[in-house]
């Protein structure tokens, strides 16, 4: 995944923070420059932003510096989107989401 110098093409990132890997070898990297999530099946050469690319911002459809990402066991994608201060749930299946905030300078 990436490795075609920084940039915001399908096959850039720019400051990728997290990267989780199915059981299918597909690959989902936390792209922090590009505020957005990408998505690589097993062999692709290039990927596919499933979550952002929106520009940077609040809104439901961006992110603003997202840093980590998981799996729960039902499939649902948890995003930490640091520069907003929240984590945010996602159904790629079905592109349905639920947000969560989290105070980052507590912790």
């Amino acid at each position: 995944a990436g490795g075609q110098e920084e940039g915001n093409a399908l096959t850039q990132l720019y400051y990728p923070q997290g990267v989780v890997v199915d059981q299918l070898g597909t690959v989902y990297v936390a792209d922090w420059g590009n505020d957005r999530i990408m998505r690589w099946p097993k062999g692709a050469t290039q990927g596919s932003v499933i979550v952002g690319g929106n520009g940077e911002g609040g809104q439901s459809n961006q992110l603003k510096g997202p840093i980590g990402l998981s799996f729960d066991r039902h499939g649902n994608l948890y995003v930490v989107d640091y520069g907003n201060h929240r984590v945010q749930k996602f159904n790629i299946d079905s592109y349905t989401k639920e947000l969560f905030r989290i105070d980052f300078e507590t912790m």
